[in-house]
């Protein structure tokens, strides 16, 4: 058990010193970061503004090591970011994950394209859908599940014309005044 944590020592509890190396950053380095998985929730808002949703899907993403150190920081961006089949497999496109910051020269392409992991019900299910015209895949958002895991929520959506965007605009403000008014109430 450690009992008291100095740079460069450790000291236990029967009172035995034993030397341990400690980077110079450790100071610095993000703390608590694996406890806060149900907080991270990158969202991608222009895409319930643009696109009317019609089913929702769960997916895994393949990550490298640095990436998913700095999806734990929350430093990715969902902004455009888009679904396409290339032999069979889903990626996805425009998820950008900003470069992790301690990593070294082996650190990842911050805007490259990531396969995500569906069963094969699901892939056909879906690549049969976008076969029909003004369909398309985009990502909603990307969160870690309990384990830890990144999991991307895809969705498959039609276009909104210019006359449902302010649709939806005016039923989000009647909505909001609701709320505001119900709050007032109680």
């Amino acid at each position: 058990m450690v009992y008291k944590r100095r740079l460069g020592t450790i000291f236990f509890r029967n009172s035995r010193k034993k030397s341990i190396f400690v980077p110079w950053c450790a100071n610095k380095a993000p703390t608590n970061v694996m406890t806060d998985y149900k907080k991270i929730n990158i969202r991608n808002k222009r895409a319930t503004f643009d696109y009317e949703i019609l089913e929702e899907y769960l997916a895994g993403v393949v990550l490298v090591g640095t990436e998913i150190k700095s999806l734990r920081l929350g430093k990715a961006s969902m902004v455009d970011t888009y679904c396409y089949f290339d032999r069979g497999e889903l990626w996805l496109r425009g998820l950008n994950i900003a470069e992790y910051g301690w990593g070294t020269c082996n650190n990842h392409t911050p805007k490259r394209d990531r396969k995500l992991l569906l069963n094969h019900k699901e892939l056909d299910k879906l690549q049969r859908s976008l076969q029909d015209r003004g369909l398309t895949v985009v990502g909603l958002r990307i969160f870690l599940n309990d384990r830890g895991l990144a999991k991307v929520a895809i969705g498959l959506a039609r276009g909104r014309k210019s006359y449902d965007k302010r649709e939806y605009l005016k039923a989000n403000d009647a909505r909001r005044e609701m709320d505001k008014a119900m709050k007032n109430y109680k």
